[in-house]
């Protein structure tokens, strides 16, 4: 999986800045545990941290091909399902290789077609070369946003990392926070290359960034595009079928130990039965892991979100397919320890306020990690085949704004409740909101002659696709890398993605329900119980006890009078909550404490220079 960073300076030598170039790497180490390394160049600088997956001995990095006017050389993070097929045709072309790795093939790839390579790479990538020969850096980054990348331009070049803290770490990068940074952490809106830093951007999910002393450019090589689908019912379940059976070789390719994240969902669920029909086929036993909650299950309450645990769903899917499976069991202490919520938090690179959510999936894949380097997820199906609660709500689906807004519940109630007066007026994240809405909705194509329902469900398809999604793949990704661990998503595979988001509302809940196009194209692998099973999401401790440790660290800040927090949070909400009884410390006042905290802690590991009002 890796992570990748550098820095590009057209007017300064950056051969004696090994050092620099270092410290930017060294924050990455989390994300490559295995190897690291840097290359430097007059104007040019990489580092790279490896997590090895594909041909460890060979795939060491940065690596540098050789050509008669120069070397370039390639850092990559992430994986390239079909390098075995590209292999094949640059080795017909004449290339010759060395190692078994994709990375080699990205590089020759890019030696034989240019920066059009990206538009040939199917996985979860995002990469850097720098082209000596051409005094030219070239970053690329995945169709669907799988795996970050950040930059940030200076007077003569760009730095750039797999995340912020890489950039950070150079002190060319001024840390500032100003209102308008904050906008998004309230909104929710996963606006198009936002950071939570000025002046630090997210490159966007499929593009390629092109820098020369001319300056910078980008190129779009992939977009959700609109397209007539023509298959009937039938056939587009079976396309569906055809292309999960496709896809899911691929992402079981690995040199190192593999597993499935299960839940007793149907999306977890689908991959882990085309994982051991693969499996089956090939030899071997798939191994599996889960989380839960110490006592989750015997005091299990329904709630706005979930219905029922997922423990009764996932034996039944284990004892069906035959897996190796481990649950990993937690307790409120674990989740509440501040070393924890350090660490996710560091993480992050910012203050998300998703508590025990974001805490015990990084416990999880910490307790993975002990037995697998890759892990295959469910992630993307709900966007795509349209599996939340409010894609069926009518008033969430007909209002005009974000389906998951409009959806009122724990994580969307009004996230500035808890901020002081003053920044809640500055944000107006109202206004704020309803723009970054127009601007979405404006991306959207539609065909001629579509009736206002499939023009309101392609509209709502698209905002999931191309905003959604990418909180949740951004979060597994940060949580997953941060244990050492690389999560592939293969419901995010862009010919998959192409085909569903194309199908009509009527063939994605074909069988009159959320997500029946998955449904039946899964159905013949398993448990009735569990194709029939109504969405329920990665869960969240029910202790009361947790929300009470929370109150007792909530005041423990409160005692530091003069802490950048309050420039932030209101003192008076802060302390009402944290003084409330516990029981009453749901919803919306523990995710606004679960924030505050994490905003605490994130100001004294960053120390921002906060500008607010």
């Amino acid at each position: 999986m890796c992570g990748i960073t550098g820095w590009v300076a057209f007017e300064q030598d950056l051969t004696g800045q090994g050092d620099t170039v270092a410290a930017m790497t060294a924050t990455l180490a989390e994300r490559g545990p295995d190897e690291s390394g840097t290359r430097l160049f007059r104007h040019a600088a990489l580092g790279h941290r490896r997590l090895a997956v594909i041909d460890p001995p060979g795939g060491r990095q940065p690596m540098t091909a050789g050509t008669p006017a120069g070397p370039v050389t390639l850092v990559h993070s992430g994986e390239v399902y079909n390098h075995t097929a590209l292999r094949a045709e640059l080795t017909a072309r004449g290339h010759r290789f060395t190692t078994r790795s994709d990375t080699e093939v990205v590089l020759r790839g890019y030696l034989e077609w240019g920066e059009a390579v990206a538009e040939r790479l199917t996985g979860m990538y995002a990469f850097a070369l720098w082209d000596e020969r051409r005094q030219r850096l070239v970053l690329v980054r995945d169709r669907m946003g799988v795996k970050p990348l950040y930059l940030h331009r200076t007077h003569d070049g760009l730095l750039f990392g797999s995340e912020p803290k890489a950039v950070l770490a150079n002190p060319v990068f001024p840390r500032r926070v100003d209102t308008g940074c904050l906008r998004e952490l309230a909104g929710f809106t996963k606006a198009p290359g936002w950071s939570l830093w000025k002046d630090l951007r997210e490159v966007e999910p499929g593009t390629v960034v092109t820098v020369d002393r001319a300056g910078m450019r980008e190129r779009t090589y992939w977009r959700l595009e609109t397209t007539e689908h023509t298959d009937d019912a039938e056939t587009t379940v079976e396309r569906v079928a055809a292309l999960l059976g496709e896809i899911m070789p691929q992402q079981l390719v690995s040199d190192v130990p593999q597993c499935v994240l299960l839940s007793g969902g149907l999306d977890s669920s689908a991959v882990t039965a085309l994982a051991a029909r693969h499996q089956r086929e090939t030899g071997g036993k798939l191994r599996t892991f889960s989380v839960d909650f110490a006592g989750y299950e015997e005091n299990f309450r329904p709630d706005e979100l979930r219905e029922t645990p997922d423990a009764p769903y996932i034996r039944e899917v284990v004892a069906h397919l035959g897996a190796d499976h481990r649950t990993v069991l937690l307790d409120s202490r674990s989740l509440l320890d501040p070393a924890l919520r350090r660490a996710v938090v560091g993480a992050r690179d910012m203050p998300i306020g998703l508590g025990d959510i974001d805490s015990s999936m990084l416990l999880l894949f910490r307790a993975i990690r002990e037995q697998a380097t890759v892990a295959l997820s469910g992630e993307f199906a709900d966007e795509l085949f349209g599996g939340y609660a409010w894609f069926h709500h009518p008033a969430a689906r007909d209002a005009d704004t974000f389906p998951w807004l409009a959806f009122q519940n724990t994580y969307t109630a009004d996230r500035t409740e808890p901020l002081r007066p003053e920044l809640r007026e500055a944000l107006d994240i109202g206004g704020y909101v309803a723009d970054e809405y127009a601007s979405a909705v404006a991306r959207v194509e539609h065909l001629p002659g579509e009736d206002a329902f499939e023009r309101r469900m392609r509209t709502s398809s698209h905002l999931h696709i191309t905003r959604l999604v990418r909180a949740m793949l951004d979060r597994k990704d940060r949580m997953s890398m941060a244990a050492g661990l690389e999560v592939r998503v293969p419901f995010a595979d862009h010919r998959l993605v192409e085909y569903v988001y194309n199908a009509p509302w009527a063939l994605k809940t074909v069988d009159g329900r959320e997500k029946g196009l998955l449904r039946q194209a899964v159905a013949p692998l398993l448990p009735r119980s569990v194709t029939e099973r109504v969405k329920s999401p990665y869960p969240s401790t029910q202790d009361t006890g947790y929300a009470a440790a929370l109150q007792r660290q909530a005041r423990d800040v409160l005692a530091d009078r003069d802490h950048q927090v309050f420039a932030v949070f209101d003192r008076d909400w802060v302390r009402r909550t944290a003084d409330a009884a516990p029981a009453a410390v749901t919803g919306a006042a523990r995710t606004g404490l679960e924030r505050f905290l994490d905003f605490h802690v994130w100001s004294d590991a960053y120390d921002p220079e906060l500008t607010v009002p």
